[in-house]
């Protein structure tokens, strides 16, 4: 039985806040590399970051002839997702800031600075000919048409949920909010349509002297129905609102962090697979970053053109080859056309070579601490290039839908 025709499943994601030690060292590292590349647009970066109660951890290997202050970078970050006060278990003046960075390695630089298809022919200078990828992997990129984004609803709402938890705590409409959080969302499905959320659960950390009580009376009412549409919530909608009882203890105290734990946040929930490697801290010749962000801009384009109702594209790559090994969709039987003819236009308009997607998304800018939080994906608030639907015309125009 297919995904459109199953009668009743229920499909579950989850988000968490800017606040969350793992998302706070993802913004560490993406921030890390924003700063890099403002100076250096071709800078190599590959930098991961580790938090624990008063410390943070920056290691990686960076290529590059810029210099930029990493501490200054790390306590600015702190300070702005929220940590500013020692009582809340880790802020940006007392943590310890520690920096381990040496050179990409020359190995993977030979693959990637030139890719096995341009080896032996001379002159070569066009960037898409020579970069290979920094990495063999499998990257995925996934759309749908529940949301006007073109995202799954269970992570749209669990990043909505977040969102707001983090504007009720600094607009000091909950006052007694602090910056760790989580949400989660179950959404049931009937013959693959959303017809009900059927239970919320969130996490928000909490000013010790504030009840339970309060905090179970306010969530719903300045939280999830801010959020959820009136129409999905009913008398059968399960609630789990700090479900222990008690979050006092959060952020880096409560818990190491570490760049990249969180990538099913980032990407589509549990509505679609993942290729395995995250994104924070990446410069855009790492196919696990840059690679799944074309994928996504090809499944969001096939999707808006109205080919497929909901479509999952995968890309295998190997270190140090320009050209994927192999690309593959599967469109759960919404297709409007035969999938052999998607998969020849995804083949035909959208150039899976690094050199190439480096350049059609233009990655080569500081632009990703902004998407360090709250999903990669379907970012409606934020002008990403993987995001527009440009190519949509001429993919329904070439599959004679027009």
């Amino acid at each position: 039985m297919t995904f459109a025709h199953s009668p009743s499943i229920l499909i579950t994601s989850e988000s968490v806040t800017e606040g969350h030690p793992d998302k706070l060292c993802d913004q560490i590292s993406d921030a890390i590399l924003d700063a890099i590349l403002a100076k250096d647009p071709v800078a190599r970066v590959a930098c991961e970051t580790m938090v624990t109660t008063g410390t943070v951890v920056v290691m990686g290997e960076v290529t590059t002839d810029c210099y930029v202050e990493i501490p200054d970078i790390v306590r600015r970050v702190v300070r702005e997702v929220g940590y500013t006060r020692a009582k809340y278990g880790f802020d940006c003046e007392t943590c310890g800031v520690l920096v381990s960075i040496k050179e990409q390695s020359r190995d993977i630089a030979l693959g990637v600075d030139s890719a096995l298809e341009s080896r032996g022919r001379e002159n070569i200078h066009d960037e898409k000919e020579m970069l290979g990828a920094g990495d063999q992997g499998m990257m995925v990129g996934f759309a749908c048409n529940e949301t006007p984004e073109l995202m799954p609803l269970p992570i749209a709402l669990a990043h909505k949920l977040c969102r707001r938890l983090a504007h009720v705590r600094k607009e000091k409409i909950l006052p007694y909010l602090r910056p760790d959080g989580k949400s989660q969302v179950t959404v049931e499905y009937s013959h693959g349509v959303p017809i009900r959320v059927d239970s919320v659960v969130i996490g928000a950390q909490h000013d010790d002297a504030v009840s339970i009580e309060i905090i179970r009376r306010d969530i719903p009412e300045q939280v999830i129905k801010a959020v959820i549409p009136a129409p999905l919530l009913d008398e059968k909608t399960r609630y789990y609102i700090n479900p222990t009882g008690r979050f006092v203890v959060g952020g880096p105290m409560g818990d190491t962090g570490t760049t990249g734990r969180k990538i099913l946040v980032d990407t589509y929930g549990s509505a679609a697979r993942h290729g395995g490697g995250c994104f924070s801290g990446k410069d855009p010749t790492k196919v696990d970053r840059s690679a799944a962000y074309m994928a996504r801009y090809a499944a969001k384009n096939i999707v808006a053109a109205g080919l497929a109702d909901r479509l999952e594209l995968h890309v295998a790559y190997s270190i140090g080859v320009a050209h994927p090994l192999s690309i593959f969709i599967e469109t759960y039987n919404t297709a409007k056309v035969d999938d052999a003819l998607i998969l020849d236009l995804v083949k035909k308009h959208f150039d899976f070579r690094p050199g190439a997607l480096i350049e059609t998304l233009k990655l080569r800018r500081p632009i990703y601490r902004q998407v360090a939080t709250y999903g990669h994906f379907g970012r409606d608030d934020l002008d990403l290039p993987w995001e527009k639907t440009d190519a949509a015309a001429i993919l329904r125009a070439e599959a004679g839908l027009a």
